[in-house]
C-alpha cells in the first residue's frame, strides 16, 4: 500500500485531487503486487517552479511537467518506506490537455501515474524500458477507465 501527502495548491482543478491519487495508487500497488507500506509526496507548482527545479537538477533550462525525486532503494532491493517526491507542474497539465485533446483529469492522471512509476524503478531512457513503462501507464490508466 502506497499512502501519498498533496502538496501546494490544488484550487485549479475541478476535480477531486485526493481522490484520483487514491485511486491510482490502489491500482499501482495492485497491478504491481506490492505488499509493503510506502508513503510518496505529490508536489502540486507552478510553471517557473517546475522550470527553476528542472534546471537546477537536470541542467534543463525550461520548464516540464513532471519531475520524480526518489529516495533510493535499501540496500537488499527492497523499496524504501519514503519513496519519493513527485513534482507536478499545474499549468503544463491543463496546456497538454488541450494539445493532446483530453481532459485536465486525464492529463493529471498521467502524470500522477507517470511520476510512480518513477518512484518504483520505472525509467524511458532506452527503447525497451519506454515500450515497459508506456505499456504499464496505459494498462493502469485504461483499468481505472481513464480514456483519452
Amino acid at each position: 500500500m502506497i499512502k501519498y501527502n498533496i502538496i501546494g495548491s490544488i484550487e485549479e482543478f475541478d476535480f477531486d485531487v485526493n481522490k484520483l491519487a487514491k485511486r491510482i495508487l490502489k491500482k499501482t500497488t495492485q497491478k504491481l503486487k506490492i505488499k509493503t507500506k510506502h508513503i510518496i509526496s505529490y508536489i502540486f507548482v507552478d510553471l517557473e517552479k517546475i522550470h527553476e527545479i528542472n534546471k537546477e537538477y537536470r541542467k534543463i533550462d525550461r520548464p516540464t511537467d513532471v519531475i520524480s525525486f526518489a529516495y533510493g532503494d535499501d540496500e537488499d532491493g527492497d523499496l524504501p518506506y519514503e519513496l519519493g517526491d513527485i513534482f507536478i507542474c499545474k499549468e503544463k497539465v491543463f496546456e497538454q490537455a488541450q494539445s493532446y485533446g483530453h481532459s485536465p483529469y486525464r492529463e493529471c492522471a498521467f502524470l500522477m501515474t507517470h511520476g510512480i512509476l518513477h518512484l518504483l524503478g520505472y525509467d524511458h531512457l532506452e527503447k525497451e524500458d519506454e515500450l515497459i513503462m508506456n505499456n504499464l501507464q496505459n494498462e493502469i490508466l485504461n483499468e481505472l477507465q481513464i480514456n483519452r
